[in-house]
């Protein structure tokens, strides 16, 4: 692939969003950043206490996030990054007019995400805070042209399904 591209993995929190990017990241070769570890260590705490963060904690995550697009692009590497990017506004501030950036939608039930928080051991976010994910959740509209994955059913199902899309997505790039 000639021209650099970076991948936005987005969904709530248990979707799988790092385990489809660590996988995607090895399929292609790419650089791989888990957009957690850009949160200030105010935003983990709060999480881990069970508070849910506000727009106001939000916004300088995103902002870094962001920030590790454009240095991606701007030295032509292409790369993998996860961020939950829940609102329309957060995706517009992380993605906005960067046309090198696909996003990957990782959408699931509840109630599958929920038994899957309940599994979890050593993240930082609770599963008490999965209904506040949801409540936030606004699903990215077709205008945002997202490659959309569901992750109901088992793993493996899910990342040959994320490698198809984006396989497919970047097939279709390149033939315009």
């Amino acid at each position: 692939m000639a021209n650099a591209v970076v991948v936005a993995v987005m969904g709530v929190s248990g979707s799988g969003k790092t385990t489809v990017a660590v996988a995607l990241a090895e399929h292609f070769g790419w650089q791989y950043r888990e957009g957690d570890e850009l949160h200030p260590a105010a935003n983990i705490e709060k999480m881990r206490r069970g508070i849910p963060l506000t727009d106001e904690d939000r916004w300088p995550w995103l902002k870094l996030v962001a920030g590790w697009i454009d240095d991606q692009l701007a030295t032509g590497r292409s790369g993998i990054i996860t961020c939950s990017m829940l609102r329309r506004s957060y995706r517009d501030l992380v993605i906005d007019a960067r046309a090198a950036v696909k996003l990957l939608y990782l959408r699931g039930s509840k109630a599958v995400i929920a038994e899957r928080l309940a599994r979890r051991k050593g993240h930082f976010m609770p599963p008490s805070l999965l209904d506040s994910q949801f409540t936030t959740l606004e699903e990215p509209g077709a205008d945002e042209h997202p490659l959309i994955v569901d992750v109901d059913g088992p793993v493996e199902e899910t990342l040959g399904s994320a490698r198809r899309v984006l396989t497919e997505a970047l097939a279709s790039t390149e033939t315009r």
